[in-house]
C-alpha cells in the first residue's frame, strides 16, 4: 500500500525544514496525463498518471460529448456549461480498484490509476456533478481532459491534453445497471434469487436504489442483478456464468441494505463486481444489445425496435 500525501500545512512545515522560502516553491502542480484504455457501452476506463510534482489532492476528471464540445468552441469552458461533466477525485476507491492495486486517488510523482468514467455510481473517494445516472451515452464520442487538483497554495495544474474515446454502441446483447434500474417495465421476471435469497421486484428495485457506501456486498448485488436479468432476457453468459455462480457461492444468506444488514468488504467481491460490470456493459461477453425489450405480456424474451 502506498503511504499517502500530507496536506498542503504538512508540505509547507517540510520545504521550510530544507530551507526551501513558500516563495521559491512549486506554485502549481504539474499536468497529469490520461489515455482511454477500454470503452464499454456506459463507461470509458482511464488510465490517469500524475507528473513530476504528483497530485497529492487528487484530479478531477472532466468529460462532455463531442458534438458539444465543438458547439462551445472546441475549449474547454471554465465553468458550467451544456453537457459538461465532471468527477473530482480525492480519496480512497473501494469499488474499481485494480483487486488492490490502487489504493488512493491521491498520487505522487508519476503514479498512476485507473479510473472508470460512467461508473461512478457505487465508486467512494470522489464527487460528481454526474449523478444519479452518471453512465455515458451509448454508442457517443466523448472528449476528456484532466487537472491535478488545488492543494492549499499550490494551484491546481493545467488541464492535460483532450482525449477521445467512443462508447460501444448498442449492438447485441446485454444491458447496463443504470438501464434495469430505470426499466422495470422491461424486466424479463418478476423476482431473482441472489445468493441463496429470493426478492420480489419491488425489493430489488430499492436495491438497486442503495447507495454501496464502501459497501462490497451491496455493489455486488447491484451488477450480479443486472447479469441475472441480462441472462434471462437472452444474453449468452459464456464464462461469465461460472463468476455468476461464485458471486451467489459468496454472498450466501447475506441480505444488504435497506432490506438487510449484510456486508463484505470490497476486497473480496471486487473481482466478481468487475467481471460482472464488463459483461454488463458490453466490453466482455456477447456485446450490448441494439433493441429495447418491452414490458412482455408474458415474462418471456420479447423486443421491440424502439429506442
Amino acid at each position: 500500500m502506498r503511504a499517502r500525501y500530507p496536506i498542503a500545512a504538512t508540505v509547507l512545515a517540510v520545504l521550510l525544514t530544507l530551507g526551501v522560502s513558500p516563495a521559491s516553491a512549486q506554485t502549481a502542480y504539474d499536468p497529469v496525463q490520461i489515455t482511454p484504455l477500454r470503452a464499454g457501452h456506459g463507461k470509458v476506463v482511464m488510465r490517469v498518471q500524475a507528473g513530476p510534482s504528483g497530485a497529492p489532492a487528487g484530479f478531477t476528471v472532466w468529460w462532455m460529448r463531442q458534438s458539444e464540445f465543438t458547439a462551445v468552441g472546441a475549449a474547454w469552458p471554465s465553468g458550467p456549461a451544456l453537457g459538461k461533466r465532471w468527477a473530482a477525485y480525492v480519496g480512497t476507491p473501494t469499488l474499481n480498484d485494480g483487486g488492490g492495486t490502487f489504493d488512493s486517488f491521491q498520487l505522487g510523482p508519476g503514479e498512476v490509476v485507473e479510473v472508470e468514467v460512467g461508473d461512478l455510481i457505487d465508486e467512494t473517494g470522489l464527487y460528481t456533478n454526474a449523478l444519479p445516472n452518471a453512465e455515458l451515452g451509448s454508442g457517443d464520442e466523448y472528449v476528456f481532459t484532466a487537472f491535478a487538483n488545488t492543494n492549499g497554495a499550490i494551484a491546481g495544474s493545467p488541464l492535460s491534453p483532450t482525449e477521445v474515446s467512443t462508447t460501444r454502441p448498442t449492438t447485441d446483447c446485454t444491458y447496463t445497471l443504470g438501464y434495469w434500474k430505470n426499466h422495470p417495465e422491461a424486466w424479463p421476471t418478476a423476482s431473482l434469487v441472489i445468493g441463496t435469497v429470493s426478492y420480489t421486484q419491488s425489493q430489488l428495485l430499492n436495491l438497486l436504489s442503495q447507495p454501496a457506501r464502501g459497501n462490497g456486498l451491496i455493489s455486488l448485488d447491484h451488477q450480479l442483478i443486472a447479469a441475472k436479468l441480462n441472462v434471462l432476457n437472452g444474453a449468452n453468459p459464456g464464462t461469465l456464468a461460472g463468476v455468476i455462480a461464485a458471486a451467489d457461492a459468496l454472498i450466501g444468506g447475506q441480505v444488504p441494505p435497506p432490506i438487510g444488514s449484510g456486508s463484505l468488504l470490497p476486497s473480496a467481491t471486487n473481482a466478481y463486481t468487475q467481471a460482472l460490470d464488463d459483461f454488463n456493459n458490453g466490453i466482455s461477453g456477447p456485446g450490448h444489445c441494439g433493441t429495447t425489450p418491452t414490458a412482455p405480456t408474458t415474462w418471456g424474451h420479447v423486443k421491440t425496435l424502439y429506442r
